[in-house]
């Protein structure tokens, strides 16, 4: 699982082109790296992702900073700000238990609702959990949900980035 906030907390990604800006960009990348996204949710000043890594998971590394550094050229390139700094430090974490990995799509599914960005996580279209609940098992949506989160220890902090609720 990865968590990544924008430096300060700053709402760079505040409107939908930008969030869809850095969707599209984290699929690409994911993909072009071998890393087979299970759950991700993108706001305005963060966004986490769960991922299954290739055979050779160093990879991340290099996924990660292509990404922020693709991201905020594009950002700067638009608000007329070179050199702005637009990412802070990302945090990862190897999940070796399928509980806790359960737990975790059910956390970054449902991180719409808990910023108050959406009502339903499923209505919010920078989250995976529309694409869930279409294609995923009936019975591993069950399973999923069942999972208790609010003793997860994810780094999370970000208030709702300056998003209103859809």
């Amino acid at each position: 699982m990865v968590t990544r906030a924008t430096y300060y907390k700053r709402p760079h990604f505040r409107t939908e082109d930008r969030l869809d800006f850095l969707t599209d960009a984290l699929l690409e990348m994911a993909g072009r790296y071998g890393w087979r996204l299970q759950a991700w949710a993108v706001f305005p000043n963060h966004y986490h992702f769960v991922a299954i890594s290739p055979d050779d998971p160093s990879s991340l590394r290099t996924l990660v900073t292509q990404l922020h550094s693709q991201t905020a050229k594009y950002l700067n390139q638009l608000d007329g700000t070179p050199r702005r700094r637009v990412w802070f430090q990302y945090y990862d974490s190897h999940i070796t238990y399928q509980r806790s990995y359960l737990a975790r799509l059910k956390y970054v599914h449902h991180n719409p609702v808990k910023h108050g960005c959406a009502h339903e996580a499923t209505t919010y279209r920078w989250c995976s959990a529309g694409w869930f609940e279409t294609h995923a098992s009936p019975a591993f949506q069950r399973t999923v949900d069942t999972f208790q989160v609010d003793r997860l220890n994810v780094i999370d902090d970000f208030g709702d980035g300056g998003w209103e609720a859809r």
